[in-house]
């Protein structure tokens, strides 16, 4: 399948099939591709701890429930729950001789003694800084993206959920103090149709995306649009004409009784 077809089509899954495990290959191969994503300096902050229904521990599992999105983490087989460490600031030096060993970073003769002594030496300057939130989080957004992508090619369901438990979470996972809990990305066999209602609303391009200064829109091609039409990218928007329907069977299915929102 294109990577076109494959970011059209993947969306959020709230709703997987509770009685079928997660093969652990199939777990290990969304870490995998969470590994090898870009991040800044090659620091790679971004660590997991997955979490199975079937092999946790009742407190673990109980910590990972929240208000509004409960049930989900309630019905998903598997849990991952991304953190970033912000310890993996502190061996930044060695990250960034990695990569000029590895012919990624610098040029010349000259190189090894610019990074000993011009660059790394600005890198602990700003150490503390570097453990703030910021670019850290948008890296580590793009290794779960990486490891979403794998899971919908492996025919897996997600969905990203924030938590107001992360301080709990943290403890009872026995993550640092230097860690901070991302996310929770609920992992799973669909039980609700692909399209799952269908493409969900986006704001228009022209408001979200400026050229050269935030009073010009970046102009947006009608051919471009048209050529990922073709490849699948944009599907049929909300909502399809059968989706009430399939709610309603999967609330019974799933006993969600007095969960409105959904």
């Amino acid at each position: 399948m294109e990577l076109r077809e494959v970011i059209g089509r993947r969306r959020s899954i709230r709703f997987v099939r509770p009685y079928q495990p997660v093969e652990r290959h199939k777990i290990q191969r969304m870490l995998e591709a969470a590994r090898i994503a870009s991040h800044w300096g090659n620091v790679q902050s971004l660590k997991a701890v997955v979490v199975e229904k079937e092999t946790a521990p009742a407190e673990i599992i109980d910590a990972l429930y929240a208000p509004i999105a409960g049930w989900q983490i309630r019905v998903a087989p598997v849990v991952i729950v991304w953190y970033l460490d912000t310890a993996m600031v502190d061996d930044q030096s060695n990250r960034l001789r990695e990569l000029l060993e590895a012919g990624a970073l610098g040029f010349g003769e000259g190189k090894r003694d610019a990074l000993e002594n011009q660059l790394i030496p600005i890198f602990d300057a700003i150490n503390e800084s570097l453990k703030q939130p910021g670019l850290g989080e948008v890296d580590c957004g793009q290794g779960i993206a990486q490891a979403t992508l794998m899971a919908y090619e492996q025919g897996l369901g997600t969905c990203c959920l924030g938590t107001p438990n992360t301080d709990q979470i943290r403890e009872r996972l026995g993550l640092a103090e230097t860690c901070r809990v991302l996310l929770l990305q609920t992992v799973g066999y669909p039980m609700e149709s692909p399209e799952a209602g269908g493409q969900r609303p986006r704001q228009p391009f022209e408001e979200l995306f400026q050229l050269n200064g935030a009073s010009e829109s970046f102009p947006r091609d009608p051919a471009v649009v048209e050529e990922l039409e073709g490849d699948g990218m944009f599907t049929t928007p909300a909502p399809l004409a059968w989706r009430e329907a399939e709610l309603e069977f999967l609330k019974g299915a799933l006993d969600l009784k007095g969960h409105g929102l959904v």
